[in-house]
């Protein structure tokens, strides 16, 4: 019999058991007492302190460490300790109106979002906001004609931020990559961001056009010169309609006598002068012929590189006394890619890597097609046992008034090949002479290295067309892309293409990678004298230095 505390005794065969789900495992069964927990044994939070502690004051959030012992100060965002400042407080940046709009903008882009200083001048009061849809397409239309010049992925940017925030939207992020220009603007937080995008499917030099898109620019970011949105639309067509400064007689004739030029640059004659014109301006009009016809660029400097390398053959094969490599170097200076290789050194050295991939591949292209070009008439040169010898390109021949001179008139043609304002030809003229002028010091009458003399004149070059460029506030390409002429790796690319064609395949490989030094030489020299030029000048912001990318240490 078991006893209920509540009623009379029951038989125990008419108790039911209790089933497992009506007790917990951990219950002791009926009957048993539990034991008493030792006194020890006693369990306790983490985050309550310990005996002997419970007097003690805490010490201010701000001063104490963190422990387990200490209760947390805040579980929810309401509740939350206000953001931290530092010691030294939050500089404000401000940026010198002083300096050229390029500079401003190119500091704003390399600052975080947080830190850009917001615009100073408040919208008035019922006026109506920014037409967004508007400005983002004229941004990117103007964006589009600079990039096609050939003008590099940070000043591209730099330029459409501008553009955004002359109109108010001052919240935008553009990107630029080698063939898509693309910017979202977001007018807050909590709407919706508007993006627009525009693709670049065909490049031109005309670097007059160019220019007046500068002085466009100019005029919008300018404070006493307000351009209207539709103003601005009207001066674009205007100069996407403007035709060339010069007629294709002109460009063909240019394209003679810079080969003619190049050819007396490197010891040849009046008669090497007029024979190395002679082939570049067939290959030009073979390469027009090509461009009329629809073939890719590729093909288009393959044909135009074939003519000079003929000539220079046809001189071998008459036994005549002069020199042919002269002509057919000459006739490579007016092919090699320097524009494009400037460009995509400078994408590369200002953290855009993709375009300054792309760029690079674009001139591998180039640089292939040239290569093939010539290999292709030098081959059957030898099977004819042309006595083709390149030592008489590598010897030096010291001859400076004729030389300078010689360079002078390849930049001034260079710069009539690149469409470029008559006001731009005579300080690209003169800049490219004294270029020859430090580069012959170094490599001929000193005996230096060609690669160092080649990095020291350009270096000259990108300084003294980036001081002129900020001082008319407008690109210092037309300055800086004709005066590096001379110093283009002509010889070293014939070189190593006859090298090539004659089986040495150790010296014309080795030739070819000299060319290749030179190249990225001059568009090296040429970016840090542009560098420089900004180091020196007048810094756009009190407190906010022009930042830059921080070293990895190779993590």
């Amino acid at each position: 019999m078991v006893a209920r505390p509540d009623g009379p005794e029951e038989p125990a065969e008419d108790r039911k058991p209790q089933s497992d789900e009506a007790r917990s495992a951990f219950m002791p069964p009926a009957g048993v007492e539990q034991p008493a927990v030792p006194e020890e044994e006693h369990p306790t939070s983490e985050f309550a302190l310990p005996e002997g502690l419970e007097g003690l004051e805490p010490e201010p959030a701000a001063e104490q460490e963190g422990s387990a012992f200490v209760p947390p100060s805040t579980y929810t965002a309401k509740t939350s300790p206000p953001a931290f400042t530092p010691v030294h407080g939050i500089p404000m940046v401000r940026l010198s109106k002083d300096a050229p709009w390029q500079d401003r903008m190119r500091t704003m882009l390399r600052l975080p979002v947080g830190e850009r200083p917001v615009p100073e001048q408040a919208p008035k009061e019922g006026a109506a906001g920014p037409n967004v849809p508007r400005v983002l397409d004229l941004t990117l239309r103007i964006g589009e004609l600079l990039l096609a010049g050939g003008e590099g992925a940070e000043d591209v940017e730099a330029a459409m931020f501008a553009i955004c925030r002359s109109y108010g939207l001052d919240r935008c992020e553009p990107t630029v990559t080698f063939t898509l220009l693309s910017i979202t603007y977001q007018p807050s937080l909590v709407d919706a961001p508007v993006t627009a995008n525009r693709t670049v499917r065909r490049r031109g030099t005309d670097y007059t056009r160019l220019e007046a898109v500068y002085q466009l620019l100019a005029d919008i970011n300018a404070e006493d010169h307000e351009v209207a949105p539709e103003e601005a639309y009207r001066r674009l067509a205007e100069i996407r309609r403007n035709r060339h400064p010069y007629p294709g007689w002109v460009l063909t004739t240019a394209a003679g006598v810079l080969a003619g030029a190049a050819s007396v640059l490197l010891g040849g004659d009046l008669t090497v002068f007029f024979v190395a014109a002679l082939g570049a301006v067939l290959g030009d009009r073979l390469a027009w012929l090509c461009a009329g016809r629809g073939l890719p660029e590729f093909y288009q400097f393959l044909v135009a590189a074939m003519p000079p390398a003929a000539m220079g053959v046809l001189l071998t094969l008459l036994h005549a006394d002069l020199r042919p490599s002269a002509v057919i170097t000459g006739g490579l200076f007016a092919l090699i890619p320097g524009r494009a290789l400037v460009s995509a050194v400078q994408d590369g050295l200002t953290g855009f890597y993709i375009t300054a991939s792309a760029r690079l591949l674009e001139v591998g292209y180039f640089f292939v097609a040239i290569v093939v070009g010539v290999l292709s008439v030098l081959y059957v040169a030898v099977q004819f046992d042309a006595n083709l010898n390149p030592e008489g390109v590598l010897k030096p021949v010291e001859r400076p008034v004729v030389q300078i001179a010689a360079a002078m008139v390849l930049c001034l043609t260079f710069a009539i090949l690149l469409q470029q304002s008559r006001a731009t030809v005579l300080f690209a003229t003169l800049n490219g002479g004294v270029a020859w002028v430090v580069y012959a010091s170094i490599a001929v009458t000193a005996g230096g290295s060609s690669v160092m003399a080649t990095a020291v004149a350009a270096g000259l070059v990108g300084l003294f067309g980036q001081l002129i460029a900020r001082y008319e506030h407008t690109s210092s390409l037309p300055y800086v892309t004709a005066a590096i002429g001379p110093l283009l790796p002509g010889s070293a690319t014939y070189f190593g293409v006859l090298a090539l064609a004659q089986n040495n395949l150790d010296q014309g490989f080795g030739s070819l990678a000299k060319a290749a030094a030179l190249a990225l030489a001059i568009a090296i020299g040429v970016n840090l004298g542009g560098e420089l030029a900004r180091m020196f000048m007048r810094a756009p912001g009190a407190r906010a230095a022009r930042r830059a990318a921080k070293r990895t240490r190779g993590f």
